[in-house]
């Protein structure tokens, strides 16, 4: 899914303060997540899985092109189990039906796979400049901006476990470079004080499946018995070079 005017918009001043602040958040959280497939879904013209070392990454949106896949509706085209990380970079808020977006990645996405969620923060400035624009406002405004603690009830009905979620873009979403760069200060007093309060927000996710437990290779177990073989073959040895030295005394 790829929306050209918000697209548009992230070159603009306030999209590049946003994408600047939400680039380097998905960096963090993508960096230790693996597996072998990756897929973010929308804004096909960013590289935002950069910091990811899944051997196939790939863009799902509504124009296809190298390294992406076209993506029609809300049913994506993957089969189920199939994806070990989803990335939503802004798409619920424009999506038609966020909700059915939400559990076509809860079917593709394998036992234990991650999703990781971008959007506007509704319990701020920026909601605050939505409101007086309406849904019929210029690109950002128009979107439907969910909650994080929206968000993390459809995710708990899906069967998914919520991370802790981090809040940015404090400064109010002024339309120049220089008045951003003179709110800048609310970044720091904003991420001190009243953190919940940012522009924008990441929410990531793990898909659980219950009764489902992973095995893993019983390292620490293994390496005690080693250890403990050790010393008993070494007492062994010893007792039987001193019986050995006591034979050849005698005789």
């Amino acid at each position: 899914m790829s929306n050209p005017d918000f697209d548009a918009w992230l070159q603009t001043p306030r999209g590049q303060y946003l994408l600047a602040w939400e680039q380097r958040k998905i960096d963090t959280a993508v960096a230790d997540l693996f597996g072998f497939n990756a897929v973010q879904i929308g804004l096909s013209g960013f590289d935002l899985l950069r910091n990811n070392r899944m051997s196939f990454r790939f863009c799902c949106g509504t124009r296809a092109g190298a390294g992406s896949v076209r993506f029609d509706g809300t049913d994506l085209p993957f089969a189920s189990q199939s994806v070990d990380l989803v990335l939503l970079p802004h798409v619920l808020e424009f999506a038609d039906n966020p909700h059915q977006l939400l559990r076509e990645v809860e079917r593709v996405l394998v036992p234990e796979g991650s999703v990781v969620i971008t959007g506007f923060n509704p319990y701020s400035l920026w909601g605050l400049r939505r409101s007086f624009s309406g849904n019929l406002g210029q690109m950002p405004w128009q979107g439907q901006y969910l909650s994080v603690s929206r968000l993390k009830d459809w995710l708990k009905l899906l069967g998914f476990e919520a991370r802790p979620s981090m809040f940015g873009c404090h400064a109010p979403p002024v339309s120049s470079d220089a008045w951003l760069h003179r709110w800048g200060f609310m970044d720091t007093a904003g991420g001190r004080w009243w953190p919940i309060a940012g522009g924008a927000y990441l929410l990531p996710a793990v898909k659980r499946v219950q009764g489902m437990r992973l095995i893993m290779p019983r390292w620490r177990e293994s390496m005690r018995s080693k250890k403990a073989m050790v010393p008993v073959a070494q007492k062994i040895d010893h007792r039987v070079d001193h019986h050995a030295d006591r034979l050849h005394t005698r005789q």
